[in-house]
């Protein structure tokens, strides 16, 4: 009996350490989309600081996302390979080198450290639902997913609201990526310390399970994977795109709003995302389908943009973000349709596979955009024909999701 209650006490203080190292990995996301969303509220700086135009300054800021959606498709691997306390802590410890580096006025060496930052920051989501399967029971783990996805929103909401006003109050550039830098370091460290060592599987077990490479060829010899993926990507390139790299500019230049204002403007849409995707994921299992609720938060986007585009009087641009923030959430829904339409035994690289994908069609679109519409933000002589055919690019990739998303298959749900 003693045996038995000693297990189960070891057993028990174990989950609560998991549950210790899920906490700080979501301050790494939080950190992350920090880093992430944060170069919006601070182009022209940026620019001046590595001695670039507005348009070179936003294809360094993008190129977090070709680093970013590569590394997906290792993290997943490695988190199976050397579990957490090595992987998500040599995550950590990319992110702080490349925010370190940012800190330096070259231009070979910001474009360095904005890719490294991207190829850190995409442990951060994988690292945190791994952890949290670790320290959760079943019936708890979507909860927590669902206040990883929010909190890690939030990160995106103060990269763009708390830091702006910061920037434009005097605090140096360096200073920030500095400070961004240091807190990694600190997180790194004590994700190190307190998580637990896993057993890593033996050369001989790891062989008799196959390559390890198997379970990517099963997810991308699965078309369903492919269209999930273009999904998601499409639905998150009106916020990571626009939002994220060029959102506060446009709102300065093209609708006439002071900094302040345009930065309020823009943090209302991730504002958004801490809305919708807990309450789209559980609409789409209280209605038992993936596909309506999708096709309801792009109706959503599209109504949304319409109204700022072409009736600006009717809502305020803050509510108009915030709920076009709200239907994006629907990006995160072919996450969970991902897994359901491959094996169970790969669900781990179907998340990497879906976040490969997903951040590649970000970082195809983002040059086009730059090119596209950055490049002529200061120089459009009419700034509302300007801001006008932006939204119609955008709204014309929601529609694209939409029409992609009538082929997906999904598993229908029984509803109690």
């Amino acid at each position: 009996m003693t045996l038995q209650t000693s297990g189960y006490s070891d057993k028990n203080s174990k989950h609560k350490v998991y549950i210790i190292a899920w906490v700080i990995s979501l301050l790494f996301y939080f950190v992350e989309y920090a880093v992430r969303s944060s170069p919006s509220v601070m182009m022209p700086e940026m620019a001046s600081f590595f001695g670039i135009t507005t348009v070179g300054m936003s294809a360094m800021v993008g190129t977090y996302y070709y680093t970013y959606s590569v590394t997906s498709l290792i993290a997943g691997i490695a988190l199976d390979k050397a579990g957490a306390k090595y992987a998500v802590s040599v995550g950590i410890f990319i992110l702080a080198l490349g925010c370190l580096l940012f800190a330096i006025s070259n231009l070979f060496t910001g474009n360095v450290a904005r890719m490294l930052q991207g190829a850190g920051s995409a442990f951060a989501f994988p690292g945190c639902v791994y952890l949290a399967s670790k320290g959760f029971s079943p019936r708890s783990l979507a909860t927590a997913i669902g206040f990883t996805q929010c909190l890690g929103m939030l990160g995106g909401t103060a990269g763009q609201w708390a830091v702006g006003p910061m920037i434009h109050g005097g605090l140096i550039l360096q200073a920030y990526w500095l400070g961004a830098g240091v807190i990694s370091l600190l997180l790194c460290v004590w994700l190190f310390l307190i998580t637990p060592q896993e057993q890593v599987l033996s050369a001989d077990t790891a062989a008799a399970k196959g390559n390890w490479l198997q379970p990517y060829k099963i997810v991308f010899s699965n078309i369903q994977s492919y269209l999930c993926g273009l999904v998601s990507g499409l639905l998150f390139a009106p916020t990571t795109v626009f939002i994220m790299i060029w959102g506060v500019l446009f709102f300065q230049h093209d609708r006439g709003f002071n900094f302040s204002q345009a930065a309020m403007i823009s943090a209302m849409v991730p504002m958004g995302w801490v809305i919708g995707c807990p309450l789209l994921g559980w609409l789409s299992d209280l209605l038992g389908s993936r596909k309506m609720v999708i096709l309801g938060g792009c109706t959503l986007m599209i109504v949304s943009l319409l109204q700022l585009l072409y009736l600006p009087a009717l809502l305020p641009a803050h509510l108009s973000m915030l709920f076009m923030g709200v239907g994006s959430g629907a990006a995160m829904i072919p996450y969970s349709i991902i897994k359901e339409v491959n094996p169970d035994e790969v669900k781990g690289s179907a998340t990497g596979a879906i976040n490969f994908i997903t951040f590649g069609v970000t970082s195809i679109l983002g040059p086009v955009f730059a090119s596209r519409f950055g490049k002529t933000l200061t120089t459009s002589a009419n700034h509302a024909a300007h801001f006008n055919a932006t939204g119609l690019f955008l709204i014309a990739l929601i529609a694209a999701a939409m029409v992609i998303t009538l082929f997906l298959k999904e598993k229908r749900i029984q509803v109690a």
